[in-house]
């Protein structure tokens, strides 16, 4: 079943949602490297890729929806609720540990414990999110139909003369 939002065929939801993967991982790195006393800009970069994560993931919610109100099937559907509300979740972690870190809490305690059980439930969204594409074939359009090769061997034969006979070699050691 094709996505209902896609541009030329394409689906926008897991083109979207690249970004606030991304993002979001990226600011885990950086607290670790900031764990690290690698540099003092590294709190300010991870809390500026959650900030950049959230509106990202709020447009690639949009998207999704789109996909989730379109779906028929009640296994893809709530599949689909659980992938959603899954993300929700992710989204509520890291819009928390942003508000933290933007009131001056320390890195080191509740905004990264956030961050990371987010990252958690992000892979687990991202399973379901894959089943649905995969297993169950959700935005995926049919491929265009492809001429039957059986007919043309039917209608094309080989002349005798140009068969191939074994004459005792292995094939392509004549």
């Amino acid at each position: 079943m094709a996505s209902r939002a896609s541009i030329a065929g394409h689906p926008i939801h897991p083109m979207l949602v690249t970004i606030p993967i991304g993002l979001f991982v990226f600011s885990f790195i950086a607290d670790l490297a900031a764990f690290g006393n690698l540099s003092d800009a590294w709190p300010t970069v991870a809390f500026y890729c959650i900030g950049g994560g959230l509106v990202g993931a709020l447009v690639a919610a949009i998207f999704g929806t789109i996909d989730l109100l379109s779906l028929t099937d009640s296994r893809a559907k709530n599949i689909g609720i659980a992938h959603m509300a899954t993300n929700l979740v992710v989204v509520a972690m890291f819009a928390i540990s942003f508000a933290m870190r933007s009131y001056g809490h320390p890195v080191e305690g509740w905004p990264f414990f956030l961050s990371f059980i987010g990252l958690v439930l992000l892979l687990a969204s991202g399973w379901l999110g894959g089943h649905l594409v995969y297993i169950l074939g959700v935005a995926v359009s049919a491929p265009p139909a492809q001429p039957s090769l059986d007919r043309r061997r039917a209608t094309v034969s080989v002349p005798t003369d140009r068969r191939r006979v074994n004459r005792g070699f292995p094939l392509g050691q004549h």
